[in-house]
């Protein structure tokens, strides 16, 4: 493969300055001093430390003023977001520049102005490159950290996670995955919001919007640590073209899912999901568990598509990955996660025949079109009479359409990335004539015999404004051709209570995630020992995911994990890991989480809420009530977003974190909060009528007496309405 085989340089540096696991380890942020007790670091590590915490004092303390650091701008070893095109009057670029120099005093306007009014001309939006810190970015031991509250701590660990290179998509735009997920919107936000946490005491709560912290606000030691909003703006205004230019302004941000909520925890996070989806599309589509032979083809190696590859060889299928960016194609490669990698669609074609017919386990990267990979699945069906691919779907970032989240067939990368800033409306007239050609393409193979699915991304949401024939006779606003991956595979999960719930070991060390690992599986062991042979399924998926877990190597950045459990596996799994940090068996705090893509943290009609039929697909109580509840039930910290997976004014999510630091205040609050987080969503989507739902909250009510759920009673006579209408 040549080119395709030389690693980054960047990407090798990132790797080898990472400190390896340590058992024990604590340093005295007021003293600086450190202790190792049976400490298995290196013995130059413990030289390092010293280092280690001046440059997180010095990155903790503020913005940097006098003197000024030096302008380094856009490192060009990283990979860089896409230009964004906001087109802003006059008036409005002065309004952006304006914003952004009122973070500093006006002694340094007259520095910062010109540079922030040429990144702004530049790359469509003020990042303050200048304030990028040159301290090497990733999840360090909560106790290095230079906190009052180890709660605080917990949020600068997990925002550093976010901002790793080699977690980040584009590390330097602050944008974790997506094109366009953003922790912060510059990086002045981000000084600020490290130098309050540093100074949050536990009657504080840290109030963000949108990327900006508004300050520290008194609280009560109950309270959240943090309340997070993103992209909260007024339903008539929050269009596609007008967030383009409340970014440009400063004033909004699109947080995705947990990149503005500081909960990503890498690819694996949707590792799990992915795998589940793989495994439970061969179910229902081919009648079997067994997907050796099996082929599977899609697209996008980002931030979360990235999982895609390796989700298809540990369900033991062949996964077929096209992606047009060379950057990410080869750090899923060299990070393990993609076998292979070919920029020949011939050569592409001629391993999937061979790893058909030896029904070899294979992830392959195909750098080219999806599209192109289509139409030669089409062309070889056509003149072999042989289909070559089982499942399809994709995951381009199709929220993000016209800004570098999909790629025309008829252009070049580079290209592309040249027309969506000289000529926008051009750009967008072949990105839709590329989604019709692709549709064209899988309508065909359908009629053959694949399977396909939407992802949740905005496909088929993209491809239908486009033109594409994806129209389903007599369906409802939210159902398409083709179902999205919740209404046919995921949702009845949903309704079952089911969900990605995932948690971070602080000390990062890579033995604390073991003994959580086996925790986990213990947990889910004696639970699904007595449960219906339906929920038993779920829970023997997971258990075997967490088995395998650490012998597949997931873990980039924090060590974390996830997997997919109902409300019961989730509380009893956390108040297990609060007793192993208490007891010792886990060296330092740990924080639970989930994605925002779960059963009550999301109301998306074109996914999370596709399956809901009541008419109440578009409405976003649930996630709203779920972010709130979540707060004054014990939360760390909670987040709400506008857009997210779907994209922009398409979908409303919120999410939390949790510090399980083995207090029994901490069991109290995870056993109510998680209680509530699942709870919620199975109640909505009961109320909805779906029969799952209406007997998971049935017996989560007989189970616990408190928990009161009005509850639906269904039309059991059509003939009733009919009447009543025609009269």
């Amino acid at each position: 493969m040549g080119k395709d085989n030389q690693k980054s340089q960047w990407y090798k540096r990132a790797k080898s300055d990472r400190p390896p696991t340590f058992k024990k380890f604590t340093v005295s942020v007021l003293t600086g001093s450190f202790c190792s007790g049976k400490c298995e670091l290196p013995p130059d590590f413990c030289l390092q430390v010293p280092s280690i915490m001046s440059n997180l004092k010095e990155l903790c303390s503020g913005l940097p003023l006098d003197p000024l650091p030096p302008n380094q701008g856009r490192d060009p070893r990283l990979p860089h977001a896409p230009i964004r095109t906001p087109n802003l009057t006059a008036e409005e670029e002065r309004l952006a520049l304006r914003n952004a120099l009122r973070y500093f005093p006006p002694s340094v306007h007259a520095t910062l102005a010109p540079e922030f009014a040429q990144e702004l001309r530049q790359y469509g939006h003020i990042y303050m490159y200048r304030f990028c810190p040159t301290l090497r970015m990733r999840a360090l031991p909560i106790d290095q950290y230079p906190c009052r509250t180890r709660q605080a701590a917990s949020i600068m660990l997990m925002i550093m996670n976010n901002l790793d290179p080699a977690v980040a998509q584009f590390p330097q735009e602050l944008v974790t995955y997506g094109g366009n997920g953003q922790v912060f919107s510059n990086w002045a936000q981000f000084r600020l919001v490290m130098h309050y946490l540093s100074e949050m005491t536990e009657e504080q709560t840290l109030v963000m919007y949108s990327g900006h912290p508004m300050g520290l606000f008194p609280s009560l030691p109950s309270s959240p640590r943090a309340i997070i909003t993103n992209g909260m703006v007024i339903p008539n205004y929050s269009s596609r073209d007008q967030y383009e230019k409340m970014f440009a302004l400063g004033v909004t941000m699109y947080g995705q899912m947990t990149a503005g909520s500081y909960c990503y925890i890498g690819p694996q996070g949707i590792v799990h999901g992915t795998m589940l989806t793989v495994l439970n599309a061969g179910r229902r589509y081919l009648g079997s568990d067994d997907l050796r032979g099996r082929v599977f083809v899609t697209s996008g190696l980002g931030g979360m598509s990235g999982a895609q590859a390796k989700a298809a060889v540990i369900a033991g299928c062949i996964g077929v990955i096209a992606e047009v960016d060379e950057a990410p194609l080869r750090k899923r490669h060299e990070q393990g996660w993609l076998m292979e990698v070919t920029s020949n669609i011939e050569h592409c074609i001629q391993r999937i025949r061979e790893a058909k017919s030896s029904k070899t386990a294979l992830s392959l990267g195909y750098h080219g079109n999806i599209v192109d990979l289509w139409e030669r699945l089409l062309l070889e069906y056509e003149r072999t009479g042989q289909l070559l691919v089982d499942l399809g779907s994709d995951q381009t970032s199709l929220h993000n359409p016209f800004n570098g989240g999909y790629y025309p067939v008829q252009l070049a990368f580079r290209q592309a990335n040249q027309l969506m800033t000289t000529d926008p409306n051009r750009f967008r007239t072949m990105v839709q004539e590329s989604l019709r050609r692709q549709i064209k393409a899988i309508n065909k193979l359908t009629d053959a015999g694949l399977f396909f699915w939407d992802y949740g991304n905005a496909f088929l949401l993209e491809a239908q404004r486009a033109g594409a024939e994806v129209e389903k006779v007599g369906g409802g606003a939210t159902e398409f051709r083709y179902p999205s991956y919740v209404q046919h595979i995921m949702g009845d999960i949903f309704s079952l209570g089911f969900g990605p719930f995932r948690w971070v070991c602080t000390s990062g060390d890579a033995r604390d995630l073991a003994v959580t690992d086996d925790i986990a599986a213990t947990v889910l062991e004696e639970i699904g020992a007595n449960v219906s042979d339906r929920i038993r399924q779920q829970y023997n998926d997971n258990i075997h995911w967490i088995r395998e877990a650490g012998k597949h190597k997931m873990v980039v950045g924090s060590q974390a994990r996830i997997l997919y459990s109902d409300q019961r596996g989730r509380v009893c799994i956390a108040l297990a890991i609060n007793q192993a940090v208490a007891d010792g068996r886990v060296s330092a705090p740990v924080v639970i989480s989930r994605d925002h893509h779960d059963v009550s943290g999301t109301d998306s009609p074109f996914r999370e809420t596709s399956n809901v039929y009541d008419g109440s697909a578009f409405c976003a109580d649930m996630a709203v009530q779920n972010f709130v509840g979540d707060a004054f039930r014990g939360a760390t910290w909670v987040a709400l977003h506008n857009g997210g997976g779907v994209g922009w004014g398409e979908v409303m999510n919120g999410g939390f974190g949790l510090l399980l630091d083995g207090s029994e205040e901490a069991a109290k609050r995870a056993k109510l909060m998680l209680n509530w987080d699942v709870s919620n969503g199975v109640a909505r989507r009961c109320w909805s009528g779906n029969t799952n739902a209406y007997e998971t909250i049935q017996h989560t009510m007989e189970e616990n007496r408190q928990l009161r759920v009005t509850m639906p009673f269904p039309v059991q006579d059509d003939a009733v309405l009919d009447r009543a209408l025609q009269g």
